[in-house]
């Protein structure tokens, strides 16, 4: 059992040994976590309220740093969504089989993701109760109205993948119509993602965002962290017993973690070669990246990443504690990458005479102690990131009840 973590014998016998027993069921450590879950939830409500309440001055976001911690959020969860659902629908569409019935887990992964994307935005937002003038004015030549579209499409379309998941495994429904909804599924995912890039790749006014390579950039990182994600809820379903998933299937995965982790790092290293080449603003992008305020999260992101990479391909390391460790710290990686984004991108002021006209902006002048950070133009107030805790609080009591109510079944001892 320590080294095999669903074992993919046909539809047939998988749908009879998938009988809905709930992981909630006799789990003391899941219900636990549940309830600490809805009492963080509870918590970050409150403080939401308390934000609404005071306005979003009580936040750390200011006129040069309009986004914070929130879309932080919002991109990562998305890339976590669109990631975790490419995986799950990848081998369908090619033929190729999957990775030994791990494609509920994901889905359902993917499902929770995307809701807490969407309260992200949502917390986001001063004044919630007008986010009908969205829809009764809407300006579709905006890249948020494109996003918001299609994150709504993306979600639907994830919850009639998951239905249609659990009527292909009962014999319901044929191969052809899974592949077509795999093909669907897959280009919502691609598209979701791509469309949340766009809305910065389309500014021209921040240096930092401004660039055709965010699209892709942004898939590369989606599918790095969604497949993070899914190993490490297959391997916390493993230890309490309820899927067991071939070894083989398990180093498929990791090894393709290692790809998608070189696959980044290559766009990475692509954008700050075509920035710093040509000198001028563009070098300052890089500057503040490898030496600046930003430093301590770029040199983070590199280092996790080729530890990553070494575990993923390395044979004499892909241990289980090693593949989590390593899903664990990609995901991490990948949260830095949105902070250097957003940050970065109010990090370099994009009018003249900013200090004069809009007072001073820093960490330091928040009262924010920065140390080496004390430069950078934003960093989340307690506000911020307690209202984030709850929102995560909830995605995890979200998660947890989906996977009691999908039929996944305890492995005999």
């Amino acid at each position: 059992m320590s080294d095999s973590v669903l074992s993919g014998a046909s539809r047939a016998s998988e749908t009879a040994n998938n009988q809905k027993t709930g992981i909630l069921k006799g789990n003391k450590v899941v219900s636990a976590t549940l309830g600490v879950a809805i009492v963080l939830t509870i918590l970050g409500i409150g403080l939401w309220v308390f934000q609404l309440w005071g306005g979003m001055l009580n936040t750390n976001m200011r006129n040069l740093s309009s986004w914070g911690l929130y879309i932080i959020l919002f991109m990562l969860f998305v890339g976590l969504s669109a990631g975790g659902l490419i995986i799950s629908s990848i081998p369908k569409v090619t033929g190729l089989g999957d990775f030994g019935g791990i494609n509920k887990i994901a889905i359902w992964t993917s499902i929770t993701c995307t809701l807490l994307a969407v309260g992200f935005v949502v917390v986001d937002l001063g004044s919630p109760w007008k986010v009908w003038e969205l829809f009764a004015y809407a300006n579709f030549s905006s890249p948020l109205m494109w996003d918001i579209i299609a994150l709504s499409l993306y979600l639907i379309i994830s919850i009639i993948y998951l239905w249609a998941t659990l009527r292909y495994e009962k014999g319901k429904l044929s191969n052809t119509g899974m592949r077509a909804l795999s093909a669907i599924a897959l280009v919502a995912a691609c598209a979701v993602h791509t469309v949340t890039a766009w809305i910065f790749g389309l500014q021209i006014s921040h240096e930092f965002w401004y660039t055709a390579l965010l699209g892709p950039w942004f898939i590369s990182s989606a599918l790095l962290s969604g497949l993070a994600l899914v190993l490490i809820v297959v391997f916390a379903l493993s230890k309490l017993g309820y899927v067991q998933i071939k070894r083989e299937n398990i180093l498929k995965m990791t090894k393709l973690l290692g790809v998608f982790t070189a696959i980044d790092l290559y766009f990475f290293a692509c954008d700050l070669l075509t920035s710093g080449f040509v000198g001028g603003e563009s070098a300052a992008v890089v500057t503040m990246l490898t030496q600046g305020p930003l430093a301590l999260f770029f040199w983070f992101e590199i280092a996790v990443g080729v530890a990553a990479m070494f575990i993923a391909f390395v044979p004499k390391f892909r241990r289980n504690g090693a593949i989590v460790f390593a899903s664990c710290v990609s995901i991490l990686a990948i949260l830095c990458k949105r902070i250097q984004l957003l940050i970065g991108g109010f990090q370099i002021p994009n009018i003249d005479y900013w200090s004069t006209t809009t007072g001073p902006h820093s960490v330091e002048y928040l009262g924010v102690p920065g140390g080496s950070l004390s430069s950078l133009i934003y960093a989340p107030s307690l506000l911020e990131l307690g209202v984030a805790f709850g929102v995560v609080a909830l995605g995890v009591a979200i998660l947890i009840i989906g996977l009691h109510l999908l039929p996944l079944k305890p492995l005999k001892k």
